[in-house]
């Protein structure tokens, strides 16, 4: 019996790849604050709370990625994260 990876499936969720896209966006955004020397964890929790995307900066299209993800999901995801839910 040969074992061929190339003909195996890979399935991927759309959850998994939303979760994922919004994970690299947020690390983006956290390092383009951080090289502008801002405290990137408050900025993003004021984002979050206010919707303002003033709190982000525009450096890296930091401004604008941020405005690419769902903040009802984000929250969603960071409590379900926090409390070890899947």
């Amino acid at each position: 019996m040969i074992n061929n990876e190339k003909e195996k499936t890979i399935t991927f969720s759309l959850k998994e790849t939303k979760e994922l896209e919004t994970r690299s966006i947020l690390l983006t955004v956290y390092q383009a604050l951080s090289e502008k020397g801002y405290n990137p964890l408050n900025q993003i929790v004021g984002y979050i709370l206010s919707e303002d995307p003033t709190y982000i900066t525009n450096h890296k299209n930091a401004r604008a990625l941020i405005c690419k993800i769902d903040r009802d999901e984000l929250m969603n995801t960071l409590i379900k994260s926090y409390l070890g839910l899947k």
